[in-house]
């Protein structure tokens, strides 16, 4: 009984990827980019080489370092062509450096940014290494190319050859007494064969050359690992600015509203109170008990306030209590579970909770679950949660929720936030923060 085509998995039992790598399009780029890289080389390293030898041998001059410069902003501009090269037929996508700027307008201000950039250094490393490298590429690829083909369409054009003698096939060997001919119909067969295998082991071999020129072009082309860190700080800084403010507004929202609120109408009411005391004993009384149960909701509220910046709780017995805490405020039943050696560091563990605090927030107010678990633990160098709950599922980080929201908070302390929540659920998301900071 035939069965319908059930998806790429039965393709790819059928067709294993050995068999579809040389007609895949990501071959041919391949095979391009090695094709392209020798002319762009040769140029790219006569330039770079003539311009540094002709500045090395005028630096006795004036005009050696200037034109130095100018050699390595070439190879700059070189660069820049590698990276969209890169990109367009490797799937490569490096960032660009940033371009050397002077602290001035004038030009030995520049040449000085150019001369003193790590970037322009390795942009000129490239253009010397990627010569003899891509004439290697470029020999063993092709050769592995022209003989594979070759040899496996060998019997469509083995007729070609003139038939002195009674043989019309390529001659392996020959003398005087001896000749070996591919003529024979085994012989013509085990050469399509033996092409065969090149042309499966050719896109392989391509693909092993064409890692080495991304690297290449990864660690010599793109941003220094230094200016990229700095980057990445700068961004996670405003992040955590932006946290801060946010979090000082709610805070002060939360006074203004709902404590000091509460505290003003309390001074209003004990002053009423006051005046009543001695004309309506009574009803001052009633007013001063209404006053004693505002002072009780105001107490409550500061203290819940005073939770959100950092609970007592967490600073005196740690996460597992703290935790314990928050799942037992949870419109579900929540099992906690913290396998914890020690305590980490004190700005980790506060936002652990705060995580955990939001994540069960979020199930109580959307996943309609009726359970829900949270699981900490300690492995290699890093503090693993997951709040796991068996809700409608749906979540998204990327709808611009408040899990993106956390996720920026997490990514300014090289932390990780993975959601896992398919419609129907179940949910779980996992945050990964580094032990110590």
């Amino acid at each position: 009984m035939a069965t319908a085509y059930d998806g790429p998995g039965t393709r790819d039992h059928f067709f294993p990827a050995a068999l579809r790598a040389p007609f895949e399009a990501r071959t041919w780029r391949e095979y391009v980019y090695v094709l392209l890289s020798l002319p762009i080389s040769v140029v790219s390293f006569s330039f770079a080489i003539t311009g540094f030898s002709a500045s090395a041998g005028l630096l006795i001059t004036f005009l050696g370092v200037p034109l130095l410069a100018l050699t390595l902003a070439m190879c700059r501009g070189f660069g820049a062509v590698e990276r969209l090269r890169a990109r367009v037929l490797l799937g490569v996508d490096v960032a660009s450096p940033a371009p050397a700027r002077g602290r001035t307008n004038g030009l030995m201000s520049w040449v000085g940014a150019v001369l003193k950039s790590g970037v322009s250094w390795r942009h000129l490393l490239y253009a010397l290494l990627q010569l003899p490298w891509s004439i290697f590429t470029f020999v063993v690829s092709t050769v592995f190319w022209s003989i594979g083909w070759s040899l496996f369409t060998y019997p469509l054009w083995q007729w070609t050859f003139p038939a002195y003698g009674g043989h019309g096939g390529i001659q392996l060997y020959g003398d005087k007494s001896h000749d070996i001919y591919l003529d024979s119909a085994f012989e013509i067969a085990v050469t399509s064969l033996v092409g065969l295998v090149f042309v499966l082991a050719t896109p392989w071999v391509v693909r092993a050359l064409t890692s080495v020129d991304r690297v290449m072009v990864t660690e010599l082309l793109g941003p220094s690992r230094l200016a990229t860190r700095v980057t990445e700080l700068e961004s996670d800084r405003g992040v955590v600015v932006d946290t801060a403010a946010a979090d000082l507004r709610r805070i002060e929202r939360d006074l203004h509203d709902g404590a000091q609120a509460r505290l003003v109408a309390l001074a209003m009411d004990l002053g009423l109170a006051k005046e009543k005391l001695t004309e309506d004993p009574e009803a001052a009384a009633r007013m001063v008990d209404e006053a004693h149960g505002e002072v009780k909701t105001a107490l409550q509220e500061l203290r819940d306030l005073a939770r959100g910046i950092h609970p007592a709780v967490l600073t005196d017995r740690g996460l597992d209590a703290a935790l314990s805490a928050i799942a037992s405020r949870c419109t579900v039943p929540v099992t906690v579970e913290v396998e914890l050696e020690s305590r980490p560091a004190a700005a980790i563990e506060g936002i652990a909770y705060f995580t955990v605090s939001e994540l069960l927030q979020n199930v109580s107010k959307h996943s309609r679950a009726t359970r829900a678990t949270v699981d900490v633990w300690h492995a290699q160098g890093r503090l693993m949660l997951q709040v796991t709950d068996n809700g409608k599922g749906g979540a998204d980080i990327t709808a611009g929720s408040g899990l993106a929201g956390l996720a920026e908070r997490l990514d300014a302390v090289d932390g990780i936030l993975v959601v896992d929540s398919p419609v129907g659920g179940p949910t779980s998301i996992t945050a990964e923060l580094p032990w110590r900071r």
